[in-house]
């Protein structure tokens, strides 16, 4: 099983996001850290509006919230397919629970993950009080562990440790970089590998391999000063520069050199 991430990947120009925001990832109880990669906790007093934006991960969120002028309240975020954008302004505070990818499917078995992505999902009847009331950081992830832990206790799923083993596998092995070579190596037809996808991770494999593919793009251009971006392009399988400049394009809104020359220092 992989740890948890410590990076910012995702987070468009983090450095930014980062000074503008108090932003935590504390661990889940261990009985949850199979399911779950981390909680995020994120909170802000701020003068002025400020738009965030995150390239997602290919993972189903909870997410506890409170935003001035609103009544708090929770939700369920399948796989955002788009670039997520959310405006913060005044005071407020999220708590969310990261799902590993394929490891929401035994918390909620009733329906294939693909059910939810795209979808954000308001739950009535869940109190977010307990989770965003407390001023202790302690006491929120403890409530968050006694929410998960009280709502189900999932049952040992074979197909959901395949489908974290194999979204962990593409996410650290840059040598994956077609779906039927992925498949093949497990013994799986490209078939089945996307079935398992759908149903556990909400997303088929290759987009899953795009998408990390444009993760590590964007930390490229947030942590060096001079990108070459064909250099870029090779290492992370691209047939040539303009098919990754079209792909970040299309995720981020701006091609990359020229998100490299504008992110905050």
């Amino acid at each position: 099983m992989a740890t948890p991430r410590r990076d910012t990947r995702g987070i468009v120009d983090a450095a930014d996001f980062l000074a503008r925001v108090r932003f935590r990832r504390p661990e889940p109880a261990p009985a949850l850290r199979p399911y779950v990669e981390h909680y995020w906790l994120i909170d802000w007093d701020l003068t002025e509006p400020y738009v965030s934006h995150v390239v997602p991960h290919p993972a189903v969120h909870l997410v506890f919230q409170r935003f001035e002028g609103q009544e708090p309240f929770v939700e369920i975020a399948g796989v955002q397919q788009g670039l997520f954008t959310q405006k913060l302004e005044g005071r407020g505070r999220v708590c969310g629970v990261k799902f590993r990818p394929g490891g929401f499917r035994p918390f909620a078995p009733e329906h294939p993950v693909s059910h939810w992505t795209g979808r954000r999902v308001h739950l009535t009847g869940t109190d977010p009080a307990p989770v965003l009331d407390p001023a202790d950081e302690g006491a929120r992830v403890a409530a968050l562990d006694a929410h998960l832990l009280a709502a189900r206790v999932p049952r040992p799923d074979p197909q959901a440790d395949l489908a974290m083993s194999l979204v962990d596998r593409i996410r650290t092995d840059r040598a994956i970089r077609r779906v039927a070579d992925l498949a093949s190596d497990e013994g799986l037809s490209v078939r089945l590998l996307q079935r398992l996808f759908a149903a556990y991770v909400g997303v088929g494999p290759k987009w899953v391999i795009l998408r990390y593919r444009i993760h590590e793009a964007l930390e490229r251009a947030e942590a060096q000063e001079a990108v070459d971006w064909a250099s870029v392009a090779a290492d992370l399988g691209y047939a040539d520069q303009a098919h990754l400049v079209r792909d970040f394009t299309a995720t981020v809104g701006v091609p990359p050199a020229a998100y490299a020359r504008h992110r905050t220092p």
